[in-house]
């Protein structure tokens, strides 16, 4: 059976193969493990074959495993949909949050960041397909969003994160790719610095990294199955 550190090195080479393929730098393609539902001890492994990057889409989960695999020294990104009153813990534990949409979680996290930490690096979630059922801001909404979480002193907004609808074609998964790329750069010409698009995994990461994907969210064909 093909285990993690199999896993890790088939996935790092397809990375960068595409990387290439899209005529960029293997190194600005970031994978980042999810590994919720995951055992510690495939997280360790992991570790152990140089991945550095993991996801978690539950608060008390993520939490537990932050305590747990402290002696690893990783760094921890909270991707799942943050309600308001968990956004202390995740101020207090993760390094990263994709997730923000509304202004009020972005002024919360950024009151609750501990001061012997690092300003808590953000990506802002864009409902780039106008789906009832996904969260994220209005692409109309988003430039204002922007500004607003860019003022805040305990916040590193880094760029951009979307979960588009499901698509089969290449040509039709890069679209929303490419949409969120445009935004990201509309913000940029507006004076927002941002260097970071959180979007593509197992099914589309080819398609996102043609359209400028900085991070690349895997997990299951990682790890295998969740428990």
């Amino acid at each position: 059976m093909i285990g993690v550190t199999e896993n890790l090195a088939l996935i790092s080479d397809l990375l960068h193969k595409s990387a290439i393929e899209a005529g960029r730098d293997p190194a600005d393609v970031r994978l980042l493990a999810v590994s919720k539902k995951q055992p510690l001890v495939k997280i360790r492994d992991a570790a152990a074959a140089g991945q550095r990057h993991f996801g978690e889409n539950f608060v008390q989960e993520g939490v537990d495993k932050i305590e747990a695999l402290a002696d690893l020294n990783l760094t921890w990104h909270f991707i799942g949909h943050l309600q308001s009153n968990k956004t202390r813990v995740v101020a207090e534990y993760f390094d990263w949050v994709h997730t923000i949409d509304k202004i009020k979680t972005a002024r919360r996290l950024s009151g609750q960041r501990p001061a012997r930490l690092p300003p808590l690096n953000v990506c802002l979630q864009v409902n780039v397909d106008d789906e009832d059922s996904k969260a994220g801001v209005a692409p109309a909404a988003l430039p204002e969003l922007a500004a607003a979480c860019a003022e805040l002193p305990n916040l590193r907004l880094r760029g951009l994160m979307c979960l588009p609808a499901i698509r089969t074609d290449i040509d039709e998964q890069r679209a929303p790719f490419a949409a969120l790329r445009h935004l990201a750069e509309q913000l940029r010409s507006d004076g927002i610095d941002t260097d970071t698009l959180s979007m593509g995994m197992s099914a589309d990461y080819r398609a996102a990294i043609l359209e400028g994907a900085t991070i690349v969210r895997i997990g299951t064909a990682l790890f295998g199955a969740r428990n």
